[in-house]
């Protein structure tokens, strides 16, 4: 809670406001809060289509470059449900944060029949729609506020991921780093060395750890990383020759997206830039 919206609450002591009142007053104060800070959702169009995202603008951004982090939401996820479990926003309030809100696609391992929202597979796909929604809004953002363009990042979840590993293969130079988890690519052929996070849980039920384990191979190849090191917790970090250190995230869990991880990616994060 902020010291201003705590002011009212320490003049409510002072009077001999009841223990009752004062705990009411102190949870509205805190949803308040909350409810101030939680993302807004905003819309574009894009190929004829609304497309929306929940977006956290620090109340700077118009004057001060700020850094972008995108969050792709996994197959049958919601642009909410990114921004519960990712909270960039809460763990970095000076960056701007996006939430995007998947349209309903197959899934490569679930829903074939495409009932639920995520993210095309590869280029080409739906007419590349998440392709050119990504490049609508960055270039919003832009056009809106002072963008920090060394500082553009990219996580997400499973499909997410996935689609993370694809802007990294078709979008690679706005990006100074990206953090896909629970994920395995096959764009790897397209992909120019740059930072990455990977997280993968052992007992990944969907995303098969052995897949990941592939994935993060490649990552480590193409970004000629040496010999690994502890980073933080669960996490090894592989220096690279180039610049492109890879970092892997390997928690003890199954496909579900850990609640360890956001303050790691923010970490790695704030340790990317591009020259």
């Amino acid at each position: 809670m902020t010291l201003a919206a705590f002011l009212p609450f320490a003049c409510l002591r002072r009077r001999g406001a009841s223990a009752a009142g004062l705990a009411v007053f102190a949870v509205a104060m805190l949803v308040a809060v909350r409810a101030a800070d939680a993302p807004e959702r905003r819309e574009w169009t894009v190929g004829g289509v609304a497309r929306e995202a929940l977006l956290h603008v620090p109340a700077d951004a118009k004057t001060k470059p700020a850094p972008v982090v995108f969050v792709f939401h996994g197959h049958g996820g919601s642009m909410a449900n990114s921004a519960r479990t990712f909270a960039i926003h809460s763990l970095w309030p000076e960056a701007i944060v996006v939430y995007p809100q998947g349209l309903n696609t197959p899934g490569r391992l679930t829903d074939p029949e495409g009932k639920k929202p995520g993210w095309q597979h590869r280029a080409g796909d739906q007419g590349d729609r998440d392709l050119k929604f990504f490049d609508t809004v960055l270039a919003a953002l832009r056009h809106e506020y002072q963008v920090d363009n060394r500082r553009v990042y990219s996580t997400g979840h499973s499909n997410g991921a996935g689609f993370t590993y694809l802007l990294w293969a078709t979008r690679g130079d706005a990006f100074a780093a990206v953090a896909p988890s629970a994920a395995a690519t096959t764009v790897q052929g397209m992909l120019k060395p740059k930072p990455v996070m990977h997280v993968a849980g052992r007992k990944d039920e969907l995303v098969k750890f052995e897949w990941q384990e592939q994935t993060m191979i490649a990552l480590r190849r193409l970004n000629q990383c040496g010999g690994g090191r502890a980073w933080a917790e669960e996490c090894t970090i592989y220096d690279s020759r180039v610049g492109a250190p890879v970092v892997t995230m390997i928690h003890p869990g199954t496909h579900a997206f850990p609640r360890s991880a956001p303050p790691l990616i923010v970490k790695f994060f704030k340790e990317q830039r591009k020259p």
